[in-house]
C-alpha cells in the first residue's frame, strides 16, 4: 500500500471541517470512511487546486469550488441535498456568513501546513 500525501491532507481537511460544522450544531457530514464519493472527490480536488496555487485566497477556494459544483449540476438551494443537488453556499463569498468563511480559511490553512510535506516527499 502506497502513501498518498493529498488523500491524507484530503482526509484531514474533511474531519477538520465535520468537527467544525458539529461544532455550530450542523451533523450532516459524515466521517471521512463513509463519505460519498463525489464529496471526496470534491475535497481532493480543493487540495489540489490549493497545493498547485500556493497564493490562493480563501474566496479563491469558495469559487473554484462553487465552479465545480455549478459545473456538477449543483444549484443554490436553501438546504444542502445531493440528491437534488442543491447546497446554500452556491453563492458569491461575500454573502456568505463568517461561519461559513471560516471553513474556508480553516480548508487553506490544513493545506499550506502540509505543503511541505508534500514537497518533501516529492524530492
Amino acid at each position: 500500500m502506497s502513501f498518498d500525501p493529498i488523500m491524507m491532507i484530503a482526509r484531514i481537511c474533511h474531519e477538520a471541517n465535520k468537527a467544525y460544522c458539529d461544532s455550530m450544531g450542523d451533523y450532516s457530514q459524515l466521517p471521512w470512511l463513509k463519505a460519498p464519493e463525489w464529496q471526496v472527490a470534491s475535497i481532493v480536488n480543493g487540495v489540489k487546486f490549493h497545493l498547485e496555487n500556493p497564493s490562493v485566497t480563501p474566496e479563491d477556494s469558495h469559487n473554484s469550488w462553487m465552479k465545480e459544483k455549478l459545473r456538477d449540476g449543483w444549484v443554490y438551494g436553501a438546504f444542502k441535498n445531493s440528491a437534488t443537488k442543491t447546497h446554500p453556499n452556491i453563492r458569491p463569498y461575500n454573502e456568505l456568513s463568517e461561519e461559513q468563511k471560516i471553513k474556508d480559511s480553516i480548508f487553506k490553512s490544513i493545506v499550506d501546513s502540509m505543503r511541505p510535506l508534500v514537497k518533501y516527499l516529492s524530492e
